[in-house]
C-alpha cells in the first residue's frame, strides 16, 4: 500500500472546498489589528488572540525593530549552547517577578513549551491527570512523556477525584489544566484542583496561555483570579496571544526551572527565541506593567459582546472571558454560517471536531481590548444578519 493513499481520500475538507465553504488559511494584507484587510476586502477581526491589542502598538514594534538592529535576525543555535542571549535572561527575570514566581524558562513557540515541561517532569512511572479539554500541545506533551496519562471529564472534580484515588500512592502525579478554555472560554475549577491535589499529593501545572493579560491582578492570570498563585507549581504561557510576540515559557520554583533546563528535549534541541520576539515580548509585557487598566477594558468590551450578542438572538457558550464562542453544532451548518459571515465582513474562527465534541461546533469570537463598541456593534450585526437573515 502507498503511504501517500490517504492523501486522496475523500474528507469534509475536501467537500467544503468543493463547495466554497473552506474556512482556512485566509491570508492577512494588513496588520494584526481589530480591522484588518484580508483577500482584499475590510473585515472585524473577531478571530484574533491579541487580547490588549499590542501587535500594532508603537513601543512593542520599536523594540523589535532595534533588537534587530542589535542583534541581528536570528539566535542559530540553542539556549543550551550559544543561542543565549541578554535579552533572553531579561525577559525571564522580570516574566518571573511579574508572574511571582522564582524562575521563569522560555521556549521558542507556546507549543513547544507544553512538549518540553510536561515530557521533562512525567517521567517513567510517574502519572499526568489531563482534563478532557485541555490544548493539544498538553496531549502530544503527555505523548512524549514516559508516564501515563489519565484524562477526566470537562471540570469534572467528582471524576477527577475519582481518577486521582486511583494513582498508586508511591507514584509522582501531575495534575495538568488549562487556566482559561481556549474553544470554550470558560475557566478551570481551579480552587477545587489545587484542594484535590494537596489532598491525594499531586502538583498542579496550568495552561495560562488565554489567562495572562485577561484574568486576575493586572493580568496575572488563572491562579491570580482565584488568589491561588501560591499553590499552582507550574504555570505554562505564551507570547503570541497577550503580549504580540511569539514563544512560551514556564513559570515555576528555581529548582523545577534547572531541571527542566537540562531535561527537556524540545528546549535543549530547538533554536532559540528570535531577538525581535523576545525583545517584544518584554516590551509589551512592560507595557501591560504600565497599563493595568488594560484588563478591565477587555472584560468590558467582551462583557459588552456578549450581552450583545443575546440581544440580537445569537445564542452563545456562558463565558467570563475574551472568548465568547456562538453554537452551530453540526461541520456543514458552521462551516457555511463562517462563509457568510465572512463574507459580510467579519472574521471569526469555526471550530470543528477534535477540537470540539461531534454535534458541537461552534464559531469562536475573541475581542480586544482595542475594539469599540462602536466596532462590535457594526460585527455583531453583520453576525445576526449572516445567521439569521436579519
Amino acid at each position: 500500500m502507498d503511504i501517500f493513499e490517504k492523501v486522496t481520500r475523500p474528507s469534509f475538507a475536501r467537500e467544503a472546498q468543493a463547495k466554497g465553504i473552506n474556512p482556512y488559511f485566509h491570508a492577512l494584507e494588513s496588520r494584526q489589528d481589530a480591522e484588518v484587510t484580508m483577500e482584499g476586502k475590510r473585515r472585524i477581526m473577531l478571530g484574533s488572540n491579541n487580547y490588549l491589542g499590542l501587535t500594532v502598538n508603537p513601543e512593542v514594534m520599536e523594540a523589535g525593530v532595534k533588537a534587530v538592529e542589535r542583534y541581528g535576525s536570528g539566535c542559530s543555535g540553542s539556549r543550551f549552547l550559544n543561542g543565549t542571549l541578554e535579552l533572553h535572561l531579561e525577559l525571564e527575570s522580570e516574566l518571573a517577578a511579574f508572574l511571582r514566581k522564582e524562575a521563569v524558562v522560555t521556549f521558542s513557540t507556546g507549543f513547544q513549551s507544553n512538549l518540553g515541561i510536561v515530557s521533562a517532569l512525567v517521567g517513567l512511572g510517574d502519572y499526568v491527570v489531563c482534563d478532557r479539554e485541555n490544548h493539544a500541545s498538553i496531549y502530544d506533551g503527555c505523548r512524549l512523556s514516559y508516564g501515563k496519562m489519565l484524562r477526566y471529564r470537562h471540570n469534572d472534580m467528582e471524576d477527577l477525584e475519582k481518577i486521582l484515588q486511583s494513582v498508586p500512592a508511591t507514584a509522582g502525579c501531575l495534575i495538568v489544566t488549562d487556566g482559561v478554555f481556549s474553544m470554550g472560554g470558560d475557566i478551570a475549577d481551579l480552587p477545587q484542583i489545587v484542594r484535590l491535589a494537596k489532598q491525594y499529593g499531586a502538583r498542579v501545572m496550568v495552561d495560562d496561555a488565554h489567562g495572562l493579560g485577561v484574568l486576575g491582578e493586572g493580568g496575572r492570570g488563572t491562579a491570580s483570579h482565584f488568589g491561588l498563585e501560591k499553590d499552582v507549581d507550574v504555570y505554562m504561557g505564551t507570547f503570541s496571544k497577550s503580549l504580540a510576540s511569539l514563544g512560551g515559557y514556564m513559570a515555576a520554583s528555581a529548582d523545577v526551572a534547572d531541571y527542566v533546563r537540562v531535561n527537556s528535549r524540545p528546549f535543549i534541541f530547538s533554536a532559540s527565541i528570535t531577538p525581535a520576539s523576545c525583545a517584544c515580548a518584554l516590551a509589551a509585557l512592560r507595557y501591560l506593567k504600565k497599563h493595568p487598566e488594560l484588563v478591565a477594558r477587555l472584560d468590558a468590551l467582551s462583557t459588552y459582546a456578549r450581552q450583545g450578542l443575546a440581544a440580537r438572538g445569537i445564542k452563545a457558550r456562558a463565558s467570563q472571558t475574551p472568548i465568547v464562542p456562538i453554537y452551530t453544532y453540526e461541520i456543514m451548518n458552521t462551516l457555511e454560517k463562517a462563509r457568510a459571515i465572512y463574507d459580510a465582513g467579519v472574521y471569526v474562527n469555526p471550530v470543528l471536531p477534535p477540537a470540539t465534541p461531534e454535534g458541537e461546533c461552534l464559531l469562536r469570537t475573541s475581542y480586544m481590548a482595542s475594539h469599540t463598541e462602536a466596532l462590535l456593534d457594526e460585527a455583531m450585526d453583520s453576525i445576526a444578519g449572516a445567521m439569521l437573515g436579519a
